[in-house]
């Protein structure tokens, strides 16, 4: 390799052997790389191969590049040193951005692979010296910034000779760059943009530049005006635009080392940054209007030491080409003492477009204002302007030809003044008085008669009135306090009405050949397909941020509508649901309902249906199965559990209450009835049959019963635990018979029972005959005799 280096700089032709060596090393090294790079190094890379290192504090070139990067960003690392072998497989590149690291050493052959790089930024490094082997290679190369280095100046041998296809140069420092040399720019021939950073340079040598045939923009940021006249005489006749930045011009024959650029071929002049005063300028004004062909000029943050007093008028033979002037925060001290400029009447008469922004004028005099013979466009946008300023301004006579006027962020406050000093302007179709505080709108308004767009947003207007002229096609009354449209505007096209307080859309009869609406951030929650086909030539309708219900009749209209998407604006991100709380936060296009939500009231009607049937489902049952008697019976066996217990002496009126079964019945009044009650001395028994209350109801009838029974006898049987009106009586007797403790219970077993068939609910009947003796009744006639014995025994204790 370093024989074909040395061979090549002495003008030797390789031998064919060794270029055959030397592609077969070069195809076997590109391969073994290729293998080695199993992963990447810089994992954010986009669809076309542009990986994007930056700020990964990385001290050198990743080593696993492919040949595939098109794009590589490298900036803002640690990067000290690039190597011969750190791009080898960079022959794909593009673009190559390595600003903002720490290099100060470049190996000779860093860049030799990279033919088809267009782009490449070194700049704001620690580079001491520039090579132009660097650059031998970049054959395609377009872009090349290497400000903001360590060197002072572009090396001994021309450094841009083989980069025929450079557009872009950006070179220089502002700490260390002292000296340009006649040889350093050859090869250069035509340049689109041309930045030179040179506040210490103090050596210029006369025609460096003269090779450069044609620079559209050349950006010069040096401070020694010396230098700057011996450039100028280089480049009078190759740059379309000057750009001088951070340089100050104290006094007249300090600009008049300008002169040659009164023969220049210069479009536009711009001065960012620069110190002028009232002799430098007056000079430098006499220069420019002999530049034949200068239109434009363009101040942008400097400083004007003075007050406007210029010795004598600007004499001009024929009329200024300049067309177009731009004034961006020019600083005027005593701004407040500057002249009425009547000097500029002769500068000032072809003049189209004036922008003066920031720069705080408080006023145009009139005799001025009637000088702008051919002026199309005035922005005098965040300045001082108050109502009878603008009024003075804008006298009979003033803008004759002016069709735009932005006079937004001012200090006016009268609307209907505002109007009545613009109404003279024929030609005016666009007014900007935004960000004015008019607060309150009058009911009527003079206008120029031709106006078709206005402004007035931010201005805290709280209604619209007929002051708004009905020849406008675009309005804009954005972030204001209206809370309805109501206004007829026939011509009307682009209403913008964004950040205010409406809740519905505009009336579309009132503005019928609306194409564009803007009304996002009001507090509008819907709108319907009706609303919307009203506006029938609308095209666009922004309706994003707002407070959007998300009712089911607006979701179907717009999540179903053909071709919504392409009439609303900004759709879907900016259309979010703020109700129903289920689908909050939601993309309107997203969001879905529930049945219950979308069909609440037929929902409900069946709701309301299905507990009506459940409810008469209920009558009914309960009338079959005697619920409202089951009710009653247990209401009164509730009243006789709270009824105080009687004394134990009290008299009763039978000697026992017998329960029995009807089935039994042959049982109890043919054999026990008759056994008893024949007896002597008798025993007086209460049956149900016979001695019951007739007309009383049942229950309290086996109640009170029980209560004047001495005894209770119960007649057990398997009918007995079967019948249900014993039950009842076992149910409504039970909590005196054991609640009470007491033995007033008799328990005949008339046949066998099984404990199982005993409802489990008379658990302490169970208990007592679990635990008492009971009598049962024997077939036996022997033994029945001692059957009765035994039953009139327990009646009587």
């Amino acid at each position: 390799m370093i024989l074909y280096y040395e061979e090549l700089e002495n003008g030797k032709i390789m031998p064919n052997q060794l270029w055959k060596g030397w592609v077969i090393y070069m195809v076997i090294t590109v391969n073994l790389f290729e293998e080695k790079a199993t992963t990447q190094v810089c994992p954010s890379c986009d669809a076309t191969h542009f990986c994007d290192c930056s700020s990964m504090n990385l001290s050198t070139i990743p080593s696993g590049l492919t040949t595939d990067i098109t794009g590589l960003n490298l900036s803002y690392n640690s990067i000290k040193y690039v190597r011969e072998t750190d791009l080898m497989l960079g022959m794909n590149l593009r673009v190559l951005l390595l600003q903002s690291n720490q290099i100060w050493t470049i190996d000779k052959e860093s860049f030799i692979f990279l033919g088809k790089l267009e782009h490449l930024d070194l700049s704001n490094n620690k580079l001491t010296h520039l090579s132009p082997i660097w650059f031998r290679h970049l054959f395609s190369l377009q872009h090349l910034n290497i400000r903001g280095n360590l060197y002072t100046t572009l090396g001994e041998n021309p450094l841009f000779s083989n980069l025929k296809n450079l557009r872009y140069l950006h070179l220089g420092n502002n700490n260390s760059f002292s000296a340009i040399r006649k040889q350093d720019f050859d090869g250069i021939t035509v340049l689109e943009q041309f930045e030179i950073d040179g506040q210490r340079l103090r050596q210029y040598e006369s025609g460096s530049l003269t090779t450069v045939n044609s620079i559209n923009h050349i950006i010069i940021n040096i401070n020694d005006v010396q230098v700057l006249s011996a450039m100028v005489e280089d480049f009078i006749h190759s740059v379309i635009c000057l750009e001088l930045r951070h340089i100050a011009f104290n006094t007249a024959n300090e600009s008049s080392l300008l002169e040659p650029m009164s023969h220049s071929v210069m479009e536009k002049f711009v001065l960012k940054n620069v110190l002028v005063t009232d002799a430098s300028i007056d000079k430098m004004l006499n220069i420019f209007v002999h530049a034949e062909q200068l239109l434009e000029l363009e101040l942008d943050n400097c400083i004007l030491k003075g007050t406007g007093h210029w010795q004598e008028p600007i004499k001009i033979k024929t009329k200024s080409p300049l067309e177009v002037v731009t004034i961006h925060r020019l600083t005027i001290d005593k701004f407040y003492l500057f002249s009425d400029l009547r000097s500029l009447k002769n500068l000032i008469g072809n003049i189209t477009k004036i922008t003066v922004v920031n720069t705080k004028v408080f006023l145009v005099p009139c005799s001025i204002s009637r000088h702008f013979n051919s002026l199309l466009y005035l922005d005098l946008s965040e300045n001082l302007l108050a109502d009878p300023s603008l009024k003075h301004s804008s006298c009979t006579g003033a803008w004759p030809l002016l069709q735009t006027f932005n006079l937004s962020q001012n200090s006016l406050g009268d609307l209907e003044m505002t109007g009545q000093s613009l109404s003279h302007l024929h030609h005016l179709t666009h007014l900007d008085i935004s960000q004015n505080n008019f607060g309150e709108i009058p009911e009527s308004c003079q206008w120029p008669e031709n106006l078709k767009y206005l402004n007035i947003s931010g201005t805290q207007i709280p209604k619209v009135t007929t002051c708004i002229p009905q020849t406008l096609e675009v309005l804009d009354v954005s972030s204001n306090n209206l809370n309805d449209f109501r206004l007829k505007l026939p011509r009307l096209k682009e209403l913008y009405i964004a950040k205010n307080k409406l809740k519905t859309l505009p009336d579309a009869p009132f503005i019928p050949n609306l194409v564009a609406l803007r009304i996002s951030r009001n507090k509008l929650t819907s709108f319907s397909k009706e609303e919307l086909g009203s506006f029938r030539k609308m095209e666009t309708l922004d309706a994003g941020d707002n407070n959007f219900i998300c009712s089911c009749e607006f979701l179907s209209f717009i999540q179903y509508q053909e071709g919504i998407a392409d009439v609303l604006a900004n759709w879907p991100e900016n259309y979010i649901c703020d109700s129903p709380s289920s689908v909050r936060g939601q993309q309107v296009k997203a969001a879905r309902l529930s049945l219950f939500e979308c069909h609440r009231t037929l929902t409900v009607s069946l709701i309301c249906i299905l507990v009506v049937l459940v409810i008469l489902l209920i009558v009914i049952l309960g009338y079959k199965l005697h619920v409202i008697w089951y009710m009653k019976m247990t209401w009164a066996w509730l009243q006789a559990k709270r009824k105080p217990k009687k004394p134990h002496n009290q008299d009763f009126c039978y000697d026992a209450f017998v329960s029995y079964s009807e089935r039994d019945s042959e049982w109890v009044e043919n054999l026990m009835v008759q056994e008893l009650e024949n007896a002597i001395p008798p025993f007086k028994l209460c049956l149900h049959k016979r001695d019951f209350v007739p007309g009383k109801w049942i229950v309290d009838n086996i109640i009170d019963s029980i209560e004047r029974s001495h005894k209770t006898l119960f007649v057990l049987s398997e009918h007995f635990v079967q019948s249900e009106w014993c039950k009842y009586e076992l149910e409504f007797s039970h909590f005196r018979l054991f609640d009470e403790n007491n033995d007033s219970a008799i328990l005949i077993l008339l046949e066998p029972i099984q404990e199982k068939t005993i409802p489990k609910r008379f658990c302490k009947l169970r208990k007592i005959m679990n635990t008492k003796t009971y009598l049962e009744w024997p077939l036996d006639e022997n033994q029945q005799q001692i059957f009765w014995f035994n039953l009139k025994t327990a009646l009587k204790y």
